[in-house]
């Protein structure tokens, strides 16, 4: 029962949105508003979406590889700032970035950079994590052999410690590209004027009530994140599988 309870909400949870998504796809897509190029929002969701994400996780390995390496007050107390975005509304580090950028860096105002950056804070502590997980399945003994063997530090990060630790990269990058993909609040204050992602445009259409022409940037949103989420489950499964039984 338990089992059958599990599988009847995963089922609903999936079916129900992807069935609304095709009835309304099916249903039309007449729209009032002018009609706007559906792969030109694809490309700058994807562009922005994979910078941010690159950015998120490399910002976060220096910051666990502290935690975890060198364990003091200074560097936990780092990591544990790093989380704090996410306790923050999108829309309140979208705000400190245009107050920012209009008294200190005017040139960044309504730049792609200025959403790639708040982007990257908002989903930082999504890479965090999952550089952490993959950082603790990393043994310090195997970079002390490295350095015993002549290593220098550089040398060992980069041949023993950056390729045990490359899924739990790549599952830190899915996390943050999946997030940055569906985000709204942040994206409708910073985006360049002009530019359009598949999340501004959904939701411009909704209000309109015209969810016959917005269902197809939906269903775009679905297919983008869907494949990292694709590769995430993969990891996921085969850390499972790793794990000795007990």
């Amino acid at each position: 029962p338990v089992l059958l309870g599990l599988t009847t909400l995963s089922g609903l949870a999936l079916g129900v949105p992807v069935g609304s998504l095709v009835y309304w796809m099916l249903r039309g897509n007449s729209s009032t508003l002018p009609a706007t190029s559906l792969l030109s929002a694809v490309g700058h969701t994807a562009e922005f979406s994979a910078a941010a994400a690159a950015i998120a996780t490399a910002l976060a390995i220096p910051v666990t590889a502290l935690a975890m390496r060198h364990r003091n007050r200074l560097t936990l107390l780092i990591e544990r700032l790093a989380y704090l975005p996410m306790a923050l509304p999108g829309l309140v580090i979208a705000l400190g970035l245009v107050s920012f950028s209009v008294r200190y860096a005017l040139a960044l105002y309504q730049s792609s950079l200025e959403l790639i950056v708040a982007y990257a804070i908002l989903f930082l502590p999504l890479a965090v994590v999952g550089v952490r997980s993959a950082m603790g399945q990393a043994s310090p003994r195997l970079e002390e052999v490295g350095r015993s063997l002549g290593c220098r530090p550089a040398a060992v990060w980069w041949r023993v410690t950056l390729p045990l630790i490359a899924p739990g990269l790549g599952a830190a990058f899915a996390l943050v590209f999946i997030s940055s993909a569906t985000e709204l609040t942040a994206t409708l204050l910073l985006r360049p004027t002009g530019v359009d992602t598949l999340a501004t445009q959904f939701w411009t259409y909704t209000t309109e009530f015209s969810y016959g022409a917005a269902a197809p940037y939906a269903g775009m949103m679905v297919l983008i994140s869907a494949v990292p989420a694709y590769l995430l489950s993969r990891r996921m499964s085969t850390i499972a599988r790793s794990r000795p039984s007990r």
